[in-house]
């Protein structure tokens, strides 16, 4: 077999082990907003915006997921629509099978040590981590609109120095996804700066967190540190969209959704740093009341 049809099989085995995440953590119902948000993010996902921002930026402004939850809820959730993504970019853009396959390992590697760390940090280290996260892929997003983005090339692999800067460079993104933010348009720029062709960032970036995404997953799910109904919104409604996003990819105008995403997503950045204090000051408060109500407490 081929270096593609190996990586359809691992598509594969990932999705078995996604399914046997999900099946061990049980199943809630989502509502329908939670499934419209899925089907929503996934479906301008696959258009190339990402869907980690925008979800967040849902999740912060509606205040439907706690902050700690949010990178495991994002990771768990788009696993499966994403995979749908990575079947059809593989499939249908061309690329250098062993640099596909070099730069998807690198990105699951740093995923894979990025999620060991994220679970075990507290709420204000992913609250700011979130919120940094967040302005950085605005800045990506902004860029974007602006057009600065480096033209890219011609070429379709790497190799030599290209190649290990493209390893390290895929690994770094990998990792920073457990903090919430998506592995496109980090990836998107690598791919630009390195003189490919600007179309061989979808199966890279696509087919990254597709075999990431079910790692992380596994991790997340055994920790508990996602919200179970939350994610099931965005699998269920998110798998549907990313294949009827995928049949109209080049025929939709994404610049005015692009500018409206920079504003939601840097309004939520910054609202999320600004409160970072507020939250423990208010975990303060409500220990400060129950010391009060206690028996004697007036007396100390």
């Amino acid at each position: 077999m081929d270096a593609k049809t190996l990586l359809f099989v691992g598509l594969g085995l990932v999705l078995i082990v996604y399914a046997a995440a999900l099946i061990r953590s049980g199943f809630v119902m989502p509502t329908v907003l939670q499934t419209a948000i899925g089907f929503v993010t996934a479906f301008f996902d696959t258009l190339g915006i990402g869907s980690f921002a925008t979800t967040t930026a849902v999740y912060k402004l509606r205040s439907m997921v706690p902050v700690k939850l949010i990178p495991g809820t994002l990771n768990v959730g788009h696993t499966l629509p994403t995979i749908a993504q990575a079947f059809i970019y593989t499939r249908i853009v061309p690329v250098e099978s062993t640099t596909l396959v070099l730069m998807i390992v690198a990105a699951v590697a740093g995923s894979w040590l990025g999620a060991g760390v994220v679970v075990r940090w507290p709420r204000r280290r992913i609250q700011i981590g979130m919120g940094l996260a967040l302005l950085a892929a605005a800045a990506l997003m902004l860029m974007t609109a602006l057009q600065l983005f480096p033209s890219g090339g011609e070429t379709l692999g790497l190799s030599g120095a290209r190649l290990v800067a493209g390893l390290a460079g895929n690994f770094t993104p990998g990792a920073l996804m457990m903090l919430g933010i998506g592995l496109y348009g980090p990836c998107m720029i690598l791919v630009y700066l390195l003189g490919m062709t600007p179309t061989a960032a979808f199966p890279i970036m696509m087919g990254s967190c597709a075999f990431l995404m079910p790692i992380s997953t596994v991790k997340f799910v055994k920790t508990g540190t996602y919200h179970v109904q939350a994610a099931l919104g965005l699998a269920l409604g998110g798998l549907p969209a990313a294949l009827v996003a995928a049949l109209i990819v080049g025929s939709m105008s994404l610049g005015v959704v692009r500018w409206l995403v920079v504003v939601v997503v840097v309004y939520t950045a910054i609202n999320m740093l600004l409160t970072v204090d507020a939250g423990q000051e208010g975990q303060a408060s409500r220990r400060a009341k129950a010391l009060a109500d206690l028996p004697g407490a007036r007396r100390l």
